[in-house]
């Protein structure tokens, strides 16, 4: 079974973003069990952890960017903020108050836009 390029690209960039957020999230474990004037020691697993898991989203980013356009991809980080936003209110005592889960929606909504007007766009150009 072959995989469309475009497909492969958007799937990549969405693991891109997990990770990347993930590593986030990691930082923010990290960052709450040291002090600010020791701000990384080896012994800081969560804290390396989320460089190692934000140095593989970054070679996901450059996969996707083989193999997909960049006016479709790009937006997709923006999805980021919804995997952060999501699991910062699980994970730690952040609240998601009506206003941030309308901003989420709102990204949802704009990322999914973009998408179909660049689909829409390649069925104008091939006709």
């Amino acid at each position: 079974m072959r995989i469309n390029n475009s497909f492969k690209a958007i799937l990549l960039m969405v693991l891109c973003t997990i990770f990347t957020s993930i590593g986030q999230i990691s930082w923010k474990f990290g960052i709450n069990r040291i002090d600010l004037s020791a701000l990384i020691t080896i012994s800081n697993l969560p804290f390396i952890f989320g460089f190692v898991l934000y140095g593989i989203g970054f070679l996901l980013m450059l996969s996707a960017f083989k193999y997909g356009e960049l006016t479709v991809l790009f937006p997709i980080i923006a999805t980021s903020y919804v995997w952060v936003s999501l699991l910062s209110s699980w994970l730690f005592p952040d609240t998601m108050n009506v206003w941030k889960w309308m901003g989420v929606m709102l990204i949802l909504f704009s990322v999914s836009l973009l998408g179909l007007a660049s689909k829409k766009e390649k069925v104008i150009v091939n006709g």
